[in-house]
């Protein structure tokens, strides 16, 4: 039990340290009035569109959560609503940071790119630690309670539904936070470039745009505050499948390790949190230098390199590091081919030194993924530039390239993935794969710092263009927001990566949970049975269709933007010679209103196909076909969903900063036919890279988190 409370502790101290650094960020110069006076709109915004999204989500969530408690019982269902609960908090608090760090960014950026650097990337690692603390803090609290004052033993059906509640509380809230928040961002960003840029000819940021506020808005509850739900609910889910996994696995074979055994990837988080606080401190820029990406790596990267000898020690400390551990079931033959019974013959024997390895491959993997996703999305790279070469031809050459891009990147860090399920595997098996998704997970801090900081960043760069500030601050804050840009698609790149890794363990603990729970039930899942076939292609069907209904949402709200921004400079001529101001209240409201009513559709699909797949295929072939669609069904929406999600985060990504590139001189820069083109293509990525591309990772997880509540309902049945 120790060895849990060690990770609370941990866990403690990332709170701490959002607290305290908070108060520093907090308390730096928040500029002169004018600055005040449009930061305050923002702040506003955001946080009328949270209060609304999170009202309409709660109604939701009760109605939901009635649901697990009749067919599940008390425990999933507190778990469940600790889950939702606490991916909410993480969400709110990141936009509530984010909207005061934006004026102070650009009010330190008068003084120096460092000071501006300072202030945004500490803004994002409040966010980045609140988000690492509060999810291992969940899983840690409430496994530490379970097993220790409800006295269950930590294999124990009660902890295991327990933790999969858990992990399906923050998923629910994530998919909603993700998408809802992605709508607002793009339908305002894509409205004001398409009136503001494209038809007045005016700036981005340019203050007589009525559309502008939202779009500062949107950049705070789609990036920061969806994001924060996102990797909060990306942390628990792999966490806790890793612990469920072992429970299901090993289960009493494994004597007094097993409670050891479930608390290490909980302290693998609490040490890679020591070891972000200290990540944070490094991001610096080299003196006279502008290289504002080589600063984020120095923090990344030494991170990385300090969690190394940190999880050796927790591995060594919890399990001892030449632990042998697992092996094969009484009776079996360790050296005999696998057997088709089920999961649990499938485990290999292994040691400490073994988790530790594949842990550290889970940080090389993490490092590669980031190192990919820059190359697609950053200016300096033949990706972006291409599609900005294409734009001189036009718009539809510019659309072109940028799909082929966006279809190129998947390969890259598929094979990554690949290579390290298959590294992995030959470590540890299955249980290996879910170490190498924990490790990943555990660098959630400064991870998701990266991502925080861009939304910061964005907004400080147009409040300085609203404030009229001098255009040396405007380039300062452009240099931090290129940066912001490829950061941003870095973040998403590796929540997609850690997903598709979360969503295998998943898988594993699905059927080993069917060998459990229906130990009589032949279950067929070979591609000769027509069933298994019929899974696996509504699985990879829902990420197209959960993506195609993002992008209508965001193509709808778009229009009504238009629409609006068209109407007030047609109604208030004197917006153009700054005599009538914009009505940016008006604008907020309408994206508010449309992004609510469009993200509960599409949000309800990962939970409600499952279980419609299931029942419907029982009913034509019986159970044991369901079981075999229904696992199908998970693969699918795993293999599907990695490429969709891929695609569409890299390709949206490098369309933005191709646009960026022509706007930096290049091509005939800004107000060029290049630029025009680019603005278009941008158009097409917004909601590529924002809204369709980052939802689709939680909507693998929960379609996974939903058939084990699923089996375990039916079992309780």
């Amino acid at each position: 039990m120790d060895l849990v409370l060690i990770s609370i502790v941990l866990g403690l101290l990332a709170v701490v340290y959002g607290f305290v650094t908070s108060r520093q960020v907090l308390g730096a110069g928040a500029g002169n009035e004018k600055m005040q006076e449009i930061a305050a709109a923002i702040q506003e915004g955001a946080q009328a569109y949270l209060s609304r999204q999170y009202t309409t989500i709660g109604i939701v969530g009760v109605v939901v959560a009635a649901l697990v408690f009749v067919f599940l019982g008390i425990i999933p269902t507190i778990g469940f609503l600790i889950g939702a609960v606490l991916s909410g908090v993480a969400g709110f608090i990141g936009m509530n940071i984010s909207v005061r760090s934006n004026v102070r960014t650009a009010a330190a950026a008068q003084s120096g790119l460092q000071q501006g650097l300072t202030i945004a990337f500490r803004a994002g690692a409040i966010t980045g630690m609140l988000v690492a603390g509060l999810a291992l803090l969940a899983i840690a609290v409430f496994f530490w309670y379970l097993t220790g004052p409800a006295g269950y033993a930590p294999n124990d059906r009660h902890v295991i539904d327990g933790l999969v509640g858990l992990a399906f509380g923050a998923s629910l809230i994530s998919i909603f936070a993700r998408l809802g928040g992605g709508i607002f961002t793009k339908a305002a960003d894509v409205g004001a470039d398409l009136v503001g840029k494209v038809e007045a000819g005016i700036p981005e940021d340019d203050p007589r745009n009525p559309a502008v506020i939202a779009d500062n808005v949107g950049d705070n509850v789609g990036d920061c505050a969806g994001m924060a739900a996102d990797l909060f609910e990306t942390y628990v889910v792999t966490v806790g499948a890793t612990m469920v996994l072992t429970a299901l696995l090993f289960g009493e074979r494994l004597g007094e390790l097993l409670m050891p055994m479930m608390a290490l990837p909980l302290l693998i988080g609490g040490a890679c949190i020591v070891t972000s606080i200290i990540g944070t401190y490094a991001v610096k820029l080299g003196k006279g230098s502008t290289n504002v990406m080589g600063a984020m790596y120095k923090g990344f990267i030494l991170t990385a390199l300090l969690s190394i000898p940190l999880i050796w020690f927790v591995t060594d400390y919890a399990i001892g590091i030449d632990t042998v551990i697992g092996g094969a079931p009484a009776g079996v033959d360790p050296g005999a081919p696998l057997s088709e019974e089920g999961m649990t013959e499938q485990v290999m024997s292994f040691n400490g030194w073994d988790l530790f390895w594949c842990s550290v491959l889970g940080l090389a993997i993490t490092f590669l993924i980031i190192l990919i996703t820059e190359y697609y999305t950053g200016t300096k790279y033949r990706p972006v530039r291409s599609i900005a070469k294409a734009s001189e031809t036009g718009h539809g050459t510019n659309v072109i390239q940028g799909l082929a891009i966006s279809l190129e990147a998947t390969a890259l860090p598929t094979l990554v993935i690949v290579g390290g399920i298959i590294i992995a595997f030959q470590f540890a098996g299955l249980i290996g794969i879910a170490y190498a998704a924990t490790s990943m997970l555990a660098l959630a801090g400064v991870v998701v710092a990266l991502d925080a900081y861009g939304p910061v960043t964005d907004n400080a760069g147009g409040i300085a263009e609203m404030a009229g500030l001098d255009e040396s601050v405007r380039e300062k804050t452009d240099l931090l927001d290129a940066v912001g840009n490829t950061t941003k698609a870095v973040t998403k790149g590796y929540a997609i990566g850690s997903a598709g890794l979360a969503a295998l363990v998943l898988f594993a603990a699905y059927t080993t949970d069917l060998a459990e729970f229906f130990p009589n039930a032949d279950v067929d899942f070979s591609l000769e049975n027509p069933y298994v076939i019929v899974g696996l292609l509504l699985g990879a069907l829902l990420p197209y269709l959960f993506g195609a209904m993002g992008m209508t949402a965001v193509g709808r709200a778009a229009g009504d933007v238009v629409k609006d921004v068209r109407a007030q400079f047609k109604e208030k001529p004197g917006i153009m010679d700054y005599s009538e101001k914009p009505d940016y209240a008006r604008t907020v409201d309408l994206v508010t209103k449309a992004a609510i009513k469009e993200m509960i559709v599409p949000s309800l699909l990962p939970v409600l196909a499952p279980i419609v797949v299931y029942f419907v295929i029982t009913l034509i072939a019986g159970q044991e076909n369901g079981f075999a669609a229904l696992g199908a069904l998970l693969l699918g929406v795993i293999v599907g969903g990695l490429f969709v999600a891929l695609s569409m985060t890299a390709g949206g990504g490098a369309w933005d900063n191709a646009k960026k590139y022509i706007e930096d001189g290049n091509h005939g820069g800004k107000g060029s036919d290049a630029h025009h083109a680019a603005v278009t293509g941008d158009t097409v990525g917004d909601p590529y890279k924002d809204t369709a591309g980052p939802a689709v990772n939680p909507m693998i997880k929960i379609t996974n988190i939903v058939a084990l509540l699923l089996l375990a309902a039916l079992a309780a049945g």
